[in-house]
């Protein structure tokens, strides 16, 4: 019989979030794969773990992958660590996950800390529904399309920046989504030094202005308020065209939430307008 391959979360900061189960299931295994062995190290010595790590990172997942999968395949049931956090999400390790599906290899959830999940329950931003979109392009340009997008989404939008980029993507959502939309920024959550910040975009770019910003953050972007739709669809679809490099059915489909239409019904209006 195969070995069973978990996928187990480990503290984002306070090392005493780490769960009874977790320990357990990283004793017991025969190996666990770490994004970073010498950081995971740190966290196994705490909890006096003597298993063997490996490193498993998005340099190495083609080739690691297929040994670790010989392994689970022989019998032997391993660990999927991130740095931090829930694996998978944002990290390295789907790829791993998706092969032992397909192979029919077990894949056993050991659930626990979460940035985003963690960002979120503080955040006093709407939670009933919200997208994860991972990191913002590190480049201006892909970075202010990615936010054109969700400049009128009707849920709560959370990204994953860099502290170094902070200040320009809070400029660049000020530019695109106005100065009084809603944010909130976590940082460094957990730690010592947890910070939550919480009011309008154009407030965030002042309170971060001139700060050395450090750690892990987790950016929220509030829904957008409901607006009636301006002019017609054609002109809606011709305005998107022009200002974005969308693609047409990306523009169709937010042009049809824009207006509450169907999809099929902006479709052969935007037909039209290229014809």
């Amino acid at each position: 019989m195969s070995g069973i391959l978990y996928v187990v979360a480990t503290p984002i900061g306070n090392l005493e979030d780490m769960t009874y189960r977790a320990v357990r299931i990283l004793q017991e295994v025969a190996l666990i794969a770490a994004e970073d062995t010498r950081h995971s190290r740190k966290l196994l010595d705490h909890y006096a773990i003597k298993t063997s790590l490996i490193s498993y990172h998005e340099h190495n997942e083609e080739q690691r992958a297929a040994q670790l999968i010989g392994k689970l395949q022989a019998g032997e049931s391993l660990a999927l660590i991130s740095d931090a956090g829930t694996p998978c999400i944002a990290d390295p390790g789907y790829r791993l996950v998706s092969q032992c599906r397909r192979v029919g290899i077990q894949v056993a959830a050991v659930p626990g800390p979460s940035a985003l999940i963690a960002a979120l329950s503080i955040s006093g931003l709407p939670t009933d529904a919200f997208r994860f979109v991972g990191f913002l392009p590190a480049k201006a340009h892909g970075r202010q399309q990615m936010l054109t997008q969700f400049k009128d989404e009707q849920q709560t939008v959370a990204f994953y920046e860099a502290p170094h980029r902070l200040q320009s993507a809070l400029r660049d959502i000020v530019e695109i989504c106005g100065g009084d939309r809603q944010l909130a920024v976590a940082r460094e959550l957990t730690k010592r030094h947890e910070e939550l910040f919480s009011g309008t975009a154009a407030e965030a770019v002042e309170y971060y202005a001139g700060k050395r910003v450090k750690g892990e953050l987790v950016l929220l972007l509030s829904p957008a308020p409901k607006r009636t739709p301006e002019g017609s669809v054609k002109e809606a679809l011709a305005r998107l065209h022009a200002e974005t490099d969308l693609r047409w059915k990306e523009i169709v489909k937010q042009v049809a939430k824009e207006f509450g239409l169907p999809g099929s019904e902006v479709y052969k209006e935007s037909l039209k307008l290229r014809d």
